[in-house]
């Protein structure tokens, strides 16, 4: 018997894959940052980092336990780099009430070095 996800699970998934596909932006739904560490990596590497979290697919039971797709690792030009999403009240003070609802929640996607975890 295979465990199905739940509801809240499946909608949290779809808003997460949604915002990390879309690559940077600045809305009321999701923020993205990259760290000052990613960014010394030069211009081409900053590029194919965030191109490298648009197509992330490699979710597994190590890096996605709760099905959320919210955490990915990855290297580039031979460092480690993650990137994960939290969640936030549109305020950007407190942790989103209902990370499933987006009306509630704004993403935020970070884009860091390994080394700055």
């Amino acid at each position: 018997m295979t465990d199905q996800p739940s509801s809240d699970t499946q909608r949290i998934r779809a808003l997460n894959d949604q915002v990390r596909s879309a690559g940077p932006t600045q809305s009321a739904q999701a923020r993205w940052l990259i760290t000052a560490g990613v960014r010394a990596l030069g211009d081409a590497a900053t590029t194919a980092a965030v191109q490298a979290v648009r197509r992330f697919e490699t979710f597994d039971a190590n890096n996605d336990p709760h099905g959320e797709h919210d955490f990915g690792a990855f290297t580039i030009v031979g460092e480690q780099l993650f990137w994960k999403i939290d969640y936030y009240d549109h305020d950007l003070s407190a942790g989103s009430p209902d990370a499933a609802d987006e009306t509630l929640t704004c993403r935020v996607v970070t884009l860091l070095l390994a080394s700055e975890y």
